[in-house]
């Protein structure tokens, strides 16, 4: 038996898992059988519009194109992604669920993250990657721990809400994960960005202090790393 079909049955066990989550999914839960999503509503509410469920079809519950990544990751060079989310699938609004397909180049990290709004479950389908998330040190509050390991195909890796992440492919091959989020809307906080983003212009001698590192030089240092962004 081929690596690939030892696989799927992993896989089929970790969606139906994941589907028992719509019990305790962080979003609010639903008030009626669906709540198919209308993306041309001028409402603003907490998820989506519905749209008339006279209207609704089987087409709003589905999609497909998760056996490749088909987009370029905006955030991490050499990554690719194929998203099932309510974008793609209406259906899914108000129902606590969000989909990705990532393929993973040689060496290609993920950089630290969060997701403020869901907990989230990583499904490696091919390859080896090192994935962790820091936490408060339980036995120290004034610390921190990093919980990190090397995983690899048939893994599962679950990182809690909220707390910063990251990974990075150091197999040879193409690393590929299926992620599911316990959110229609997980978020995506990326920590370089938020820090020395451009958009964001925290002041260059703020950021030195809190690195600690406030001299001129290093001020410059900041300045620098800011120009990548």
């Amino acid at each position: 038996m081929d690596s690939h079909s030892t696989t799927i049955p992993t896989f089929v066990l970790f969606i139906i898992v994941f589907a028992f989550s719509f019990a305790c999914a962080y979003d609010p839960s639903p008030v009626q059988d669906f709540c198919v999503a209308n993306p041309k509503a001028n409402v603003f509410v907490n998820g989506m519009a519905c749209k008339d469920p006279k209207l609704v079809t089987v087409n709003d519950f589905s999609t497909s194109g998760l056996d490749k990544a088909l987009k370029q990751e905006p955030s991490i060079s050499g990554a690719m992604y194929s998203r099932a989310s309510v974008a793609e699938i209406p259906g899914l609004n108000t129902l606590g669920l969000t989909m990705i397909r990532n393929e993973f180049q040689p060496g290609i990290v993920t950089q630290p993250h969060t997701h403020p709004r869901a907990t989230e479950m990583v499904f490696l389908l091919q390859g080896n990657m090192y994935f962790g998330f820091v936490a408060v040190d339980p036995s120290d509050p004034t610390k921190n721990r990093i919980y990190a390991k090397e995983y690899k195909t048939g893994d599962v890796f679950v990182i809690p809400q909220g707390l910063v992440h990251f990974g990075q492919n150091i197999g040879n091959d193409t690393a590929i994960t299926i992620t599911v989020w316990n959110s229609q809307n997980p978020g995506f906080n990326y920590v370089p960005q938020q820090l020395f983003g451009n958009d964001t212009a925290i002041p260059d001698d703020l950021l030195a202090k809190s690195f600690r590192v406030d001299n001129d030089l290093d001020v410059k240092v900041i300045t620098q790393i800011k120009s990548h962004f």
